[in-house]
């Protein structure tokens, strides 16, 4: 019960900064802007350095593969946050619950039942409402459903990862993975500058120290002690936190064909959340 608790309030935060990061990539590079957030998520756990020789080998690469996960997921996620508003990007990229049972299958050979599809095809409908509510929106949205698709091949990958490793050596290997990634890419790019104003840094402090550093620090551990379903279940309410903050913080006002879609996609989740549970459960019985 505790470990679900703590994902509920692990999405509830990730749900609140959606409104931040929107505001911060107004003002400020989006790929500088999370290359700092994760430099932010290093040194916090940076403390911890010296726990990172109990990982080993296999270890390290797990966390790098994860880290890469977290850190491209993220690129994608704030590049469609851009273009679209925060309720679309909350409940697009809650379809990761959906997309779980079928990268299982394309990648690891499981199989998906058909209240498994039924989700996909609910979410997929959903999606389509929802992407056709403002102009501009489209190209955010399918930014948003690719981050979500990455998202979800993290949670798998990390149901088999999470009982293995200690828990802060590793969130700390994926956080230094997203910042030698995103800083090597902003600087391509010429994006590197020291931030200015509170939107910014608030934002980065938020997301570096709270959604990032913690937030996945907390996953690591929760998704040790907390049963597949019950990690499931969890993240199908980070769509419902990003939608109330949405309205209440950045003036979301949707018309009724988007609600429409964002209920049908709440809707495919929901259904598609006892197979998604079923398919990480079995993927940690195969570790």
């Amino acid at each position: 019960m505790r470990a679900l608790l703590v994902l509920i309030v692990v999405t509830a935060v990730w749900g609140v900064t959606f409104v931040q990061v929107k505001d911060a990539v107004a003002l400020y590079p989006l790929f500088a802007f999370l290359a700092l957030r994760f430099a932010i998520a290093s040194l916090t756990l940076a403390p911890a350095a010296g726990r990172l020789r109990r990982l080993g080998r296999a270890g390290w690469f797990a966390g790098i593969l994860a880290g890469a996960l977290v850190g491209g997921g993220y690129a994608l996620q704030t590049a469609g946050l851009e273009r679209t508003s925060v309720s679309s990007t909350g409940f697009i990229t809650g379809m990761y619950v959906v997309l779980t049972p079928l990268l299982a299958l394309v990648v690891f050979r499981v199989r998906v039942g058909a209240y498994a599809w039924l989700g996909v095809s609910l979410a997929t409908i959903g999606l389509a409402l929802l992407s056709g509510i403002h102009g501009g929106a489209v190209a955010g949205d399918l930014l948003v459903l690719a981050g979500a698709a990455v998202y979800s091949l993290q949670i798998v990958l990390m149901e088999r990862y999470a009982p293995r490793f200690d828990a802060i050596a590793f969130t700390l290997v994926e956080m230094l993975t997203c910042f030698a990634g995103l800083v090597v890419i902003a600087a391509a790019l010429r994006e590197l500058r020291v931030p200015h104003g509170w939107t910014v840094w608030g934002a980065l402090v938020v997301t570096g120290v709270f959604a990032s550093a913690l937030g996945y620090l907390a996953q690591t551990w929760a998704q040790r002690h907390a049963s597949a379903t019950q990690t499931a279940l969890a993240f199908t309410l980070e769509p419902v936190w990003t939608a109330f903050f949405g309205f209440t913080l950045a003036g979301d006002r949707l018309g009724s064909t988007a609600w429409l879609g964002c209920a049908v996609i709440m809707a495919g989740i929901v259904i598609a959340e006892p197979a998604a549970a079923g398919v990480l459960a079995r993927l940690v019985g195969r570790r």
